[in-house]
């Protein structure tokens, strides 16, 4: 697979770090920000490796960050579901540092021919 796991979550530069940069909403804007493609995901969630896989025969280049892995992931995990309205938190996509959604959201969009141009505006996809 081609996606890129990210194993540095949240890491902050400066020891003078205020609440809001280590509130879990504001690192995810930040770490969503970062890259075109963004996914939060379980090493052993089947909806995740099917999202994987799409962008990975897009050759979409993904940044992954696998929740489970991390020890601040919890954290993260619920954020999430806040952010999404959902218990479920994972897959959570993000392109060009918007969210999109979960597996559900991203599919439809494939199929109703709307993914392409979000990962062509966001950068992921030059075809």
């Amino acid at each position: 697979m081609q996606y890129q796991a990210q194993q540095q979550y949240g890491a902050s530069a400066s020891s003078s770090s205020s609440y809001s940069a280590n509130d879990p909403m504001r690192r995810i804007e930040r770490m969503a920000a970062e890259n075109a493609v963004v996914m939060f995901s379980m090493t052993s969630c089947c909806m995740c490796h099917a999202v994987k896989r799409l962008f990975c025969g897009m050759g979409v280049k993904t940044t992954v960050y696998e929740l489970d892995e991390d020890p601040r992931g919890k954290e993260i995990e619920k954020a999430l579901m806040r952010l999404m309205g959902s218990s479920s938190a994972v897959p959570a996509v993000f392109i060009g540092g918007k969210l999109i959604g979960s597996m559900d959201r991203v599919m439809a969009s494939h199929i109703n021919g709307s993914l392409v141009p979000l990962l062509k505006s966001a950068g992921a996809l030059w075809l």
